[in-house]
């Protein structure tokens, strides 16, 4: 039998896999480690119980201690994997930018929370490192592993991440890209990938903000500006991040780093969070200019799931103006925004049977000038107030005939989850459109319509 003695065991040994969508009109080879496949969801997995088993072997961990860390959530869950298993208790300093989904897998493992203000400066007592390491010191049998300047967190990617990639690659990679948190993973997986292969060019991932980028150019240590993206860049240099190894920086924003994470899910099915997007983004960056024999390798921190309420959410990235409204506009949400505006119902259709005064009336209650003809969700025709209207002027009989006698040919229908350019198109050349999921009519849309929604 293979059993696995703890959930400690499945750590590490990641899949690489090729991206095979969002690399079009690349010739290199672009692969991504696949970290979210560990137990916990994370890279941090490695990091979690390679502290505590130092820290015990340092006699610095003791039976019944708490540990305390201050984390963006991923290095949280590593640690209370292995320190519930363990026996040690657990509180994780946390900023209010770190995502809900974490919060409560945290608290779900067992550990305590304590929430702060991502406003805090680095030199304020309330930024959340400075609030972790006195709460280390204050608290009885408190012990705080320090993720950023441990040396077990690089040791471990030196030990097991390097040695991952080199082999899964048949010693063929060029380029690796990761981002810059701790340091502690490109730091480590490129001393151990440069060991085997100098040449190898390790491109750091950097949120457009972060100080590393300028810190690297310059050695001057400026403020950090705000960004979204959690996990990764930085207001000081983490003793784990050695630049040395670091060939380039490349700064990625928001919106491609959010972009990029959507379309992996889409179009790649990796579901995953906004620092694997920068990753991925950079690693494009990089593969576009390199010829067919480069293998580049780009690190997938995280599962997405820990993201559902931020940059998996249309709404979250509204609100936050970064969503890539070409890539997303679509003419199920044209519909669903025509319907929130007001009490017109997405869908105003009539039965074939319905009379042309009946037909009159409805258009008159929602100020229409075109409605479908449908029947058992198919659409029969499309009947205008400008034809019944000249037809009931020529023959007032015609009040009570059925609209299936006046009705014209079927509108285009389009799939709601075509873009919005389809729908304009059509358009184009016709008065009105009907929107349809998975072939039943769930709307109409006008250029009117369109107009107020763009």
């Amino acid at each position: 039998m293979t059993i696995h003695s703890s959930i400690l065991s499945l750590i590490g040994r990641t899949p690489l896999v090729r991206l095979n969508t969002v690399t079009h009109g690349i010739e290199a080879t672009v692969l991504v480690k696949l970290e979210s496949m560990n137990p916990g969801g994370s890279v941090k997995d490695r990091i979690g119980i390679a502290m505590i088993e130092a820290a015990e072997r340092d006699g610095v961990l003791k039976p019944g201690d708490l540990i305390i860390e201050p984390t963006s959530g991923n290095t949280g869950i590593g640690l209370a994997l292995a320190a519930r298993l363990k026996g040690y208790r657990c509180l994780f300093v946390m900023t209010d930018k770190a995502s809900q989904e974490r919060v409560r897998y945290l608290k779900a493992l067992g550990a305590d929370v304590l929430i702060v203000s991502s406003a805090a400066k680095m030199s304020s007592p309330e930024y959340y490192w400075n609030t972790a390491k006195r709460l280390a010191e204050e608290l009885p049998g408190a012990v705080m592993l320090n993720q950023y300047d441990n040396g077990a967190n690089p040791a471990i990617h030196t030990e097991t991440t390097g040695p991952e990639i080199w082999e899964d690659t048949d010693g063929t990679v060029t380029h690796f890209i990761a981002g810059i948190g701790t340091g502690g993973t490109i730091s480590g997986t490129a001393r151990y990938l440069k060991s085997m292969n100098p040449d190898i060019q390790v491109i750091a991932a950097d949120p457009l903000g972060s100080c590393i980028k300028t810190y690297k150019e310059t050695g001057v240590l400026v403020d950090a500006s705000p960004y979204l993206v959690e996990g990764v860049g930085q207001e000081r240099i983490p003793a784990n991040l050695d630049l040395s190894l670091v060939d380039d920086i490349l700064n990625v924003t928001d919106l491609e780093a959010f972009t990029m994470a959507r379309h992996l899910a889409r179009e790649e099915g990796i579901f995953c969070g906004g620092s694997s997007g920068m990753n991925v983004a950079a690693a494009l960056k990089v593969a576009r200019t390199l010829p067919k024999e480069a293998v580049v390798v780009a690190i997938v921190c995280d599962t997405g799931e820990r993201y559902l309420t931020k940059h998996h959410s249309d709404e979250w990235l509204k609100e936050k103006d970064l969503l890539e409204e070409a890539a997303q506009l679509s003419v199920r949400d044209a519909v669903a925004a025509k319907h929130q505006r007001g009490s017109l119902p997405a869908l105003v259709s009539l039965p074939p049977q319905a009379t042309v005064q009946e037909a009159l009336a409805l258009m008159s209650s929602y100020e229409l000038s075109g409605v479908p003809v449908v029947e058992s969700d198919h659409v029969l025709g499309v009947v205008r107030e400008n034809k019944l209207m000249a037809s009931v002027i020529a023959n007032r009989d015609t009040l009570s005939t059925s609209v299936s006698e006046l009705m014209a040919e079927p509108p285009s229908i389009i799939d709601g989850h075509e873009p919005i350019e389809t729908a304009i198109a059509k358009l184009r050349t016709e008065p009105l459109v009907v929107v349809a999921d998975f072939g039943r009519p769930t709307g109409i849309l006008t250029r009117h319509d369109v107009l107020e929604y763009l």
